[in-house]
């Protein structure tokens, strides 16, 4: 098998496309994030994953093979099995069979467990292709529990003030998993127009919230407020004299990121495997080979050859193909 990049990750002998963007004949898309997905001819994905993108981009693929986690399906020159990636919802990872090789690419994933999506599995793989966004040393994050406590407390202090706590989260995945984590903290919650919309595909698709109300500016006093990043310094948020702002993101981990978000707070929590998950997850798949994709692709690559393991960045320096 061999593996190139370009906007994606491409496998010529099975003529698919992993998470790639534009247009492609034939993509497996790993989950509904907008870095990851395109307006495909040919589109393997998760039934939550299509319903996701069908609502936030109006088509997920003119042609879809929507899989089950753990269903093999045969295209003719590979064979396909999608495993439960932990990161949103529906987020898969593929395991690709082709004349007895077997390669395991992840897309976005989380070991850690969550509350408002399927556990990460993993299986043994002779090649591995990873998505390394927190590829360095210093990216082990607190235990999410510790955390959580940390933004009800937050909360709790703002609302006494009489301000409006506003917490910043992704609409798809990040949003959610804070909203369980707010069940039984006996406050209200408001959330804006696009997690409201997410949320209720949640909804459709089992997964149980606390209560929950949609964006309303003349009742938001007294009220937690769920926004996208997007709407920081927004008009809609500009009308809220009275607030206190708290990113959620795991790049809180770094020094001075309260200035960098320009927020009162920031918390690291995050739905992407930590450095600790990123070797796990090596561990537990056993490749031959590794590849590694985004965030700190070529240092993580680096580290694992120092331990060993044959690694590269698929998209660092000249590494740009591979015949495996």
């Amino acid at each position: 098998m061999e593996v190139l990049f370009d906007r994606g990750t491409f496998l010529p002998s099975c003529d698919l496309w992993l998470d790639a963007k534009g247009t492609r004949p034939f993509a497996f898309v790993s989950h509904a994030h907008s870095d990851h997905t395109g307006h495909h001819q040919r589109t393997i994905l998760t039934d939550p994953t299509a319903r996701f993108m069908r609502a936030r981009m109006g088509s997920s693929g003119k042609v879809q093979h929507v899989l089950k986690y753990g269903e093999e399906r045969d295209f003719g020159s590979f064979r396909a099995t999608l495993l439960p990636a932990g990161h949103v919802l529906g987020s898969a990872q593929i395991l690709i069979e082709q004349g007895g090789e077997r390669l395991l690419y992840t897309g976005d994933f989380k070991l850690r467990p969550g509350l408002s999506r399927e556990p990460a599995l993993s299986v043994h793989a002779d090649t591995l292709i990873m998505e390394t966004t927190f590829g360095l040393p210093r990216y082990n994050f607190p235990p999410p529990e510790q955390t959580v406590a940390k933004i009800i407390t937050f909360c709790r202090e703002a609302l006494s003030e009489g301000k409006v706590p506003v917490l910043f989260a992704y609409s798809l995945g990040k949003a959610q998993e804070i909203l369980s984590a707010l069940a039984g903290c006996d406050m209200p919650i408001m959330v804006h127009g696009s997690i409201w919309q997410m949320t209720r595909l949640y909804e459709d698709l089992g997964i149980v919230f606390p209560s929950y109300t949609r964006f309303e500016p003349d009742s938001v006093s007294g009220k937690i407020l769920l926004c996208p990043p997007a709407t920081a310094g927004s008009a809609m948020l500009e009308n809220i004299p009275e607030k206190r702002l708290a990113m959620i993101t795991g790049w809180g981990i770094d020094e001075r990121s309260v200035h960098r978000y320009q927020c009162d707070a920031v918390f690291p929590l995050s739905d992407h495997a930590d450095y600790g998950e990123l070797m796990e997850m090596v561990g537990l798949v056993q490749p031959k080979r590794v590849f590694t994709l985004h965030g700190y692709a070529e240092e993580f690559a680096r580290d694992l050859r120092r331990r060993g393991i044959d690694a590269w960045s698929l998209t660092g320096g000249n590494q740009i193909e591979f015949l495996l």
